[in-house]
């Protein structure tokens, strides 16, 4: 922002101020290196200046566009103690000793469990998988879980998507003679606890440079660096080497319901695991699509991250916790049915308890004038709510307000609350909550940047909101000058699948590859009607004929909303496209983010 606090730019179209409260603006970009995409590849103007706002560079247009393993993996001895976590495991698949995966409850958790059950059954051994209860146990490893796998015969745990920071867990491990190796990618402060191996990108001292990795990510890997140490051995002499890129659908399944940055080789992984997804081997995933009724064919990030996910994600929430692990590790259809069937009507009943938190944390927020403009953070609490909802709630309030968000539910009983957060691009909210766990304001608590998980006495609340108002202060204020709305390219009404598909060369989307936005000038609103869910459809024209479908989710109530239910002069509107193959017409319609009246636009 310039002085004054007057945007540096020309607002996109003259929005200085959206129905939304933001500034639009051109996605920034380098011209020159956009000329030189545009005339190395082909391009049109538009895409070549979209991939080179994405920060991509002329030696990295190509590996961008088409993402390869074989150019983007990782030597796996470049992650501190990969090698070691190999031998380990290597070992204990030589000698059948007597191993369990301890897994987080969530999507990630599951796939990274998925991968190494996958894995120890083409070496000729069983993992069991041991997954703790959300509402009892909470999230990690603690010295109760440990003591109780000691005493069911463990010799050696496995951690995925956890461990990194449990401390006590693992010195309680370690006095009662259990080995465990630690696969995670949390956020770490400080020495690393005590583990045989700790494997985690995000460890102070790891060099690998792939912070960005899913545990999901970090696991696969771990499995290249099995089968090499394998290899090593002669372990493949009189068996087949597992064939890992077959489970390349899992990692991918991780990193996009993780939310994590695709970007370099966390990119190729989810690009290549999409197009393995795509033929749905998987017996699991192959069942959560009948069961969504969702027709099988070409994945993509919605399918893995709206379709699957919120799926695998209810038995963590509201079920038992160790159904995605179990589904996603299955080799049989009838089983892997029964369990998409179990794991389809929790996520019915997640639905309507989320709805209920969030309605009631919107009457909160907002009768209460809760809300204050100028405090960088939201942390809403109350009794009853959900555990396994709360970080759902978080996600919408973030969207809602434009502002990091955190959600507690309150056992008044247990003298506990249990609550998660999502953060803004630009707010790390996990550094935040790590930091107040070693203020003494938590009994738990950690996360990564966009996301992170807390345990804290109620009594604790106000000194944790005081804490996190100042603790962000500063990232929330930059974010806030920066949350401008980037539009990539400007299209009319009449706008054909051929854009579409030109702008499709830029997938997967997702953070640090963001789905191309664009915009509208002065669009008619011909024909607009609410929708149950509280989402507006309507038809959007140009005054020649020509007709866009569009629709905008959970806008009714905004002035978003009211704008286009109103059909009342024309609207410069910004959004996503997508596929209109609805009976076979392969037209395109907009998924509309956001609007402004053009008679206030400069």
């Amino acid at each position: 922002m310039a002085d004054g606090g007057s945007p540096a730019f020309a607002p996109f179209l003259g929005v200085a101020r959206s129905f939304a409260g933001r500034v639009w603006r051109h996605r920034p970009a380098d011209e020159a290196v956009a000329r030189s995409h545009a005339l190395r590849f082909g391009l049109s103007e538009p895409l070549a200046r979209a991939l080179a706002s994405r920060g991509v560079d002329e030696a990295q247009a190509a590996d961008y566009l088409a993402p390869t393993l074989k150019a983007l993996f990782p030597d796996p001895s470049c992650f501190s103690d990969m090698d070691l976590a190999a031998q380990i495991l290597v070992d204990a698949v030589v000698t059948a000793r007597n191993c369990v995966v301890f897994a987080d409850y969530d999507v990630d958790g599951a796939t990274s469990a998925a991968l190494l059950i996958r894995w120890f059954r083409a070496m000729g051994r069983d993992l069991p998988v041991y997954v703790p209860d959300r509402i009892l146990e909470g999230y990690g490893p603690s010295p109760a879980a440990f003591k109780h796998l000691k005493e069911q015969g463990a010799e050696l745990v496995v951690t995925v998507d956890c461990g990194a920071a449990a401390h006590d867990a693992l010195a309680a491990a370690a006095a009662i003679g259990l080995d465990v190796v630690v696969i995670d990618h949390h956020l770490m402060r400080g020495e690393p606890p005590p583990a045989a191996a700790l494997v985690n990108p995000n460890r102070p001292d790891c060099l690998s440079g792939q912070g960005n990795l899913a545990a999901a990510g970090v696991t696969f890997v771990l499995l290249a660096a099995l089968n090499r140490e394998a290899r090593k051995r002669g372990l493949f002499e009189d068996r087949d080497e597992p064939g890992i890129r077959a489970w390349l659908d899992l990692a991918a399944l991780g990193a996009v319901c993780d939310v994590t940055a695709l970007t370099g080789f966390n990119r190729a992984l989810t690009s290549q695991g999409l197009k393995v997804m795509s033929s749905w081997a998987n017996p699991g995933l192959k069942a959560l699509m009948a069961v969504a009724q969702s027709a099988e064919g070409p994945a993509s990030v919605f399918h893995a991250g709206f379709v699957l996910g919120p799926r695998i994600n209810a038995g963590g929430r509201i079920g038992r916790s160790d159904l995605g692990a179990r589904l996603l590790s299955t080799d049989d259809p009838a089983e892997a049915q029964a369990l998409a069937e179990e794991l389809d009507a929790l996520n019915l009943a997640r639905k309507g308890v989320e709805k209920d938190a969030f309605d009631a944390a919107v009457r909160h927020l907002e009768r209460t004038g809760n809300v204050d403009p100028d405090d960088p953070v939201i942390l809403v609490h109350d009794d009853g709510w959900h555990p396994g909802v709360v970080g759902i709630v978080a996600g919408r309030l973030r969207e809602r307000y434009r502002k990091p968000a955190i959600v507690i539910g309150v056992d008044r009983a247990a003298d506990v609350g249990k609550g998660s957060g999502r953060s803004q691009p630009g707010v790390n909210l996990g550094r935040a909550i790590q930091a107040a766990f070693e203020e003494g304001l938590l009994l738990a608590g950690g996360g990564h940047a966009m996301a992170a998980g807390l345990t804290v006495r109620p009594a604790m609340i106000p000194d944790l909101r005081a804490f996190l108002s100042r603790t962000l202060a500063v990232e929330q204020a930059a974010a806030e000058a920066a949350d401008a709305l980037d539009i990539d390219a400007l299209i009319s009404p009449s706008v054909g699948r051929p854009m579409l598909d030109e702008f499709k060369r830029l997938e997967p989307f997702g953070p640090g590859a963001p789905e191309p936005c664009f915009a509208l000038a002065g669009a008619l609103v011909l024909d607009s009607m609410p929708m149950r869910g509280g989402h507006v459809r309507a038809t959007l024209g140009d005054g020649a004929g020509a007709k866009l479908k569009a629709v905008a989710w959970r806008a009714e109530e905004t002035e978003l909303g009211r704008r286009l239910l109103a059909r009342d002069g024309s609207l410069h509107l910004a959004g996503k496209l997508k596929a209109d193959d609805w009976k076979g017409r392969e037209g395109v319609q907009i998924e509309i983010e956001d609007g402004a009246d053009p008679r206030r636009c400069g």
